[in-house]
């Protein structure tokens, strides 16, 4: 059996994907430095062997999203990733960080909403990606769970992780929340790196976990436009009302978030997706990990444009003709458009 197939709180995609079967797991504990370089190029590195255009909606396009997936996994193992010694202010720092029970849960919560809608789907190709995606998030779990185990991170107890009443529902405001809370995380990460929080061997351990979330919504973005083409248009209709509805959703959310910043209030994704969650234990990474890595010398028109420049960095890899995720790095460039520029008078993160 997958090692990954229950870890003992209840998930399992076997049997909410009937037919997926888990990638195999090559030997990555005894592969050389060699075959793990070339692992990585291929998770950050995939062109389309077919010319011309990838139009949304067409088998072309469904082919090379689906394709782009597959030919991108790499193989880590969560098992035999190595959690380097830490320094004990260091260790102290990472420790204190209020984001260790958000990020656990939040990618519980991801696996099984992915698993679900991809149960619906009956593309098979479209299926087995979104099912590969939901078991990559499973693993994404166990890599937070070993991590805070080998640090001494103290979580809370978990809740049930319940399967949603309305998948697609489900899996639309997971997919856009992780474009939100992925371009922030692209340039919180770097900046991380930067100041010496993550000292380099950690950088290198979480490095793959942080690119396969750039696969993640660029499928997502992917599906989303395949999609919707298909759609006839009375169905195109309510599915652009539940998109439109889900980012007014988020958007609410991480406003209503700012406001009981400290307070541990507030409802979020959880909720929309049919599930509760206890005091504090939202999924807006953004919002407390800025707080935790970025001090108070760091302009915001500063961390606005690593944020840019990471997601840019991150999908430079990637077939040009793949959409990627464009709603927040476009309002991204109109906030630094109307922010003061250097020189002037600017908002500081903190």
């Amino acid at each position: 059996m997958d090692q990954y197939a229950d870890a003992g709180d209840g998930f399992d995609i076997a049997r909410l994907v009937p037919g997926f079967r888990p990638p195999p797991h090559p030997d990555t504990a005894g592969a050389g430095a060699a075959q793990l370089r070339a692992a990585d190029m291929r998770m950050r590195c995939w062109r389309s062997p077919l010319a011309g255009p990838l139009a949304p909606g067409s088998a072309r396009h469904r082919d090379a999203v689906c394709r782009m997936f597959r030919d991108t996994f790499n193989p880590y193992r969560p098992a035999v990733l190595d959690w380097p010694a830490l320094a004990p202010a260091t260790l102290a720092r990472i420790v204190a960080l209020p984001i260790w029970d958000i990020a656990v849960q939040t990618e519980g919560k991801a696996r099984l909403r992915m698993a679900a809608y991809a149960g619906t789907v009956l593309d098979p190709g479209m299926r087995a990606a979104l099912a590969l995606n939901a078991w990559e998030e499973h693993r994404h779990k166990e890599v937070l769970s070993r991590m805070v185990a080998a640090y001494g991170i103290a979580l809370a107890p978990e809740s049930p992780y319940r399967r949603p009443a309305d998948p697609e529902w489900a899996y639309l405001v997971t997919g856009y929340s992780e474009c939100i809370d992925s371009f922030f995380a692209f340039g919180l990460f770097e900046l991380a790196r930067r100041s010496g929080l993550f000292p380099p061997e950690l950088v290198d351990t979480f490095e793959p976990v942080m690119q396969e979330e750039c696969r993640h919504i660029l499928l997502f973005a992917n599906w989303a436009a395949w999609h919707r083409a298909r759609l006839p248009w009375w169905r195109r209709l309510r599915f652009e009302a539940r998109v439109g509805a889900a980012w007014a959703f988020l958007a609410w959310e991480r406003i209503g978030l700012a406001r009981s910043v400290g307070s541990g209030g507030g409802a979020g994704a959880d909720a929309a997706a049919g599930q509760t969650r206890g005091k504090g234990q939202d999924n807006n990474f953004t919002l407390h990990g800025a707080q935790s890595v970025a001090s108070g010398d760091v302009r915001l028109s500063d961390l606005l444009a690593l944020c840019l420049a990471e997601n840019d960095r991150r999908f430079a890899g990637y077939d040009e003709r793949l959409l990627r995720p464009a709603t927040v790095p476009c309002l991204v460039r109109l906030v630094l458009r109307c922010l003061p520029r250097r020189g002037g008078r600017a908002a500081r993160t903190g």
